[in-house]
């Protein structure tokens, strides 16, 4: 984490902008999110922001129609290639959380998108899902787009709001202090959105009973 928050934090801003917009992009559309979260990237492209290393109007934007796009990608795979591309090994190991966001997309239709885009594994998987139940495309455009709007804002400003910590704690200790504080931020928001998830699930579960 050490390493890719020094790189990224150290970037000039354009460059900030294409890789954050590429890795949210492929999260979506290709997958990546099983490697490298595009929330992550996001969020620290928004610290990048807060310390000058980018615009964070710019951030912002690149963030919501990188994901509204990679989305969309993913949707077009999930209609065109279906049920082939979930017979990769890719998926062995994952087998039983792709059945569950299978499940979790036939109870809840097109809020499953939305929802889909606050849990890492379903951000990755979901639009294809969704493509391959051949869901309405202007329905999914329109969860698609209220999910990656509200997520993009919320994750780049929420980086934004640590990158103040960053830049205040360069200034004082030094950059190497700095960098352990962004990563206890990032640590924070990842066990915050667990215990959420795990929440979120019981009430899933108590709803069923």
């Amino acid at each position: 984490m050490t390493g890719l928050v020094d790189r990224i934090l150290g970037l000039p801003g354009w460059l900030v902008l294409i890789v954050a917009g590429l890795i949210v992009f492929a999260e979506d559309a290709l997958f990546v999110g099983f490697v490298l979260p595009g929330e992550t990237a996001a969020f620290l492209a928004g610290a990048a922001a807060k310390i000058g290393n980018a615009s964070l109007a710019g951030v912002v934007i690149v963030v919501i129609v990188a994901a509204i796009i990679g989305d969309t990608v993913g949707y077009e795979l999930g209609r065109h290639a279906g049920t082939r591309v979930l017979e990769w090994r890719l998926f062995d190991k994952r087998r039983k959380r792709l059945d569950d966001a299978q499940e979790f997309l036939g109870r809840r239709g097109g809020s499953a998108v939305f929802l889909g885009r606050w849990i890492a594994f379903f951000r990755a998987v979901m639009p294809f899902l969704a493509g391959t139940s051949r869901m309405h495309y202007l329905k999914f455009l329109g969860y698609n787009a209220a999910g990656g709007l509200a997520w993009g804002a919320t994750v780049t400003l929420l980086g934004y709001a640590a990158g103040a910590s960053y830049a205040r704690v360069e200034k004082v200790f030094g950059r190497d202090a700095a960098i352990a504080v962004t990563g206890i931020v990032v640590v924070a928001l990842i066990v915050w959105r667990v215990r959420k998830h795990r929440a979120d699930r019981r009430s899933d579960v108590g709803s069923d009973d």
